[in-house]
């Protein structure tokens, strides 16, 4: 398992001088780097745990004001970087859960905690792009684990305020489950 940084930030040009910054920082692997609603930049890295905390600092020192969330993740679950690429498909499907959050940051947080909590599939993980900025994470699995997974990652972002809501919908029609996608 690899770790990954995560550094939020309410402005497209400090993101950018950022991600710059955290590059220069340690030797990391760029992910990702790029804007989202509303006017908020997202930079996702990987590589050895000291690395990618060394850049995140890096980042939020530069980035400032502007910072919104940051998260150093060790030993990330597998499934979370799946569902960031849209890479999953779900089996048989016996529950839907779903958490909704005003950081991209507490959704990535909080998708390692559900999927390393309980036996559930990681379907999806939508960082902002489209949404108002939001984020949400789609998991699926028997009721207990789709319950427990959703519980452990909802305790991620509560104490934070960037948890919107959470459902845990069991038996779903199969129009409501494909209307995800």
């Amino acid at each position: 398992m690899e770790t990954i940084g995560f550094l939020e930030l309410n402005s497209i040009a400090q993101g950018i001088q950022a991600a710059d910054t955290m590059l220069k920082a340690a030797e990391v692997n760029l992910v990702f780097a790029r804007t989202a609603c509303p006017g908020k930049y997202h930079v996702m890295l990987s590589g050895d745990v000291a690395a990618v905390q060394a850049a995140i600092e890096a980042g939020q020192s530069a980035g400032g004001a502007c910072v919104v969330d940051s998260v150093v993740i060790p030993r990330v679950h597998p499934q979370v970087i799946q569902a960031i690429n849209q890479a999953t498909e779900p089996g048989e499907v016996n529950a839907v859960g779903v958490l909704e959050f005003f950081s991209v940051t507490a959704a990535v947080q909080a998708a390692d905690a559900a999927v390393k909590a309980a036996d559930v599939e990681l379907v999806d993980l939508r960082l902002g792009l489209g949404i108002g900025g939001k984020s949400f994470v789609v998991l699926t699995g028997e009721v207990a684990a789709v319950r427990e997974a959703i519980y452990s990652g909802a305790g991620i972002a509560s104490d934070s305020g960037m948890l919107m809501g959470s459902v845990v919908i069991p038996s779903p029609r199969p129009e409501v489950f494909q209307s995800l996608y």
